[in-house]
């Protein structure tokens, strides 16, 4: 079942890489409308989400961002897999940070640093990009799969530009590995906290309700004494995105605890205020929160 599965998968990967985007985003019309239209995918979840977040908004105005969501879903979903057969100047292309000077400035110094970023627009991309625009050696984080073929190939092929994926269960060997390699560790942090985690979580007044936020960024970044990144990424234009990067601390030992994480939630909430459509609202972020 895993190999079949497996095949699929790699048809699929096949299938979507030879679409052009043009055609491709046709494409993610359609999916993005039966999605919301016909299967109404977690409809519930992104209703209570955007009213409990957002309880000034209209009726009219909750339509319209729930059907830019569900485009946005749409393509970032497409794009994800499209990325598995992109080439090295079309991600450069599609995926660019507007502001490179803010990494330059760690890399003369040879100083590791810290970025994260939300799930909002196309994260996915980033483990591509990131090491096509810096010498810094570049981790990103993430959550193996269960599909032992096709996590193989997804770590190949997310790595096939430079990056090195760690999976999130050896985040601290990670950071003990490398920290005499100056290196970027890629890092998103506005997963919800499963509840066995939350005595160790940052709790943030965030998007009109107290949060959990995971302790890892914090936690290294304090621990190695990193500076802190974050990476605000915006679609341009439908499959082109723009980075700005910002910096959040350059001395987190300084900080009070659970500062670095409220400077996140803050950064990332104005953001998702501009557009919220681009944020992954079918995440079930507060489940089980009171």
């Amino acid at each position: 079942m895993s190999l079949f599965g497996a095949f699929l998968f790699f048809l699929v990967i096949i299938l979507i890489g030879i679409i052009p985007f043009p055609l491709l985003f046709g494409l993610s019309n359609f999916i993005a409308f039966i999605l919301y239209r016909v299967v109404g995918y977690r409809k519930q979840v992104v209703i209570q989400n955007l009213t409990a977040s957002f309880p000034e908004m209209s009726q009219n105005e909750l339509k319209r961002v729930m059907k830019l969501f569900y485009k946005n879903l749409a393509d970032i979903f497409l794009e994800g897999i499209k990325a598995f057969m992109m080439f090295r100047k079309q991600i450069l292309n599609r995926h660019k940070i507007i502001n490179p000077e803010v990494l330059n400035q760690f890399q003369s110094t040879k100083q590791s640093i810290i970025v994260v970023t939300g799930h909002y627009t196309n994260w996915e991309w980033g483990s591509l990009s990131a090491s096509l625009q810096t010498k810094l050696n570049v981790i990103a984080f993430y959550k193996p799969l269960h599909n032992t073929y096709i996590d193989r190939f997804v770590i190949w092929s997310r790595s096939k530009f430079g990056t090195t994926l760690a999976s999130i269960k050896e985040t601290a060997p990670t950071f003990e590995k490398y920290k005499d390699i100056p290196s970027i560790y890629l890092m998103a942090s506005d997963q919800n906290v499963p509840k066995k985690f939350r005595d160790r979580a940052y709790w943030v007044q965030f998007l009109n309700r107290n949060t959990p936020f995971l302790h890892g960024a914090e936690k290294y970044a304090r621990l190695y004494n990193l500076p802190v990144v974050y990476a605000d990424i915006q679609r341009a234009k439908r499959g082109f995105y723009t980075i700005h990067l910002s910096i959040l601390t350059t001395n987190p030992q300084e900080l009070s605890e659970g500062k670095i994480t409220e400077l996140y939630a803050n950064k990332l909430e104005s953001i998702i205020k501009q557009k919220p459509e681009n944020w992954l609202w079918s995440h079930r972020r507060w489940k089980s929160i009171p």
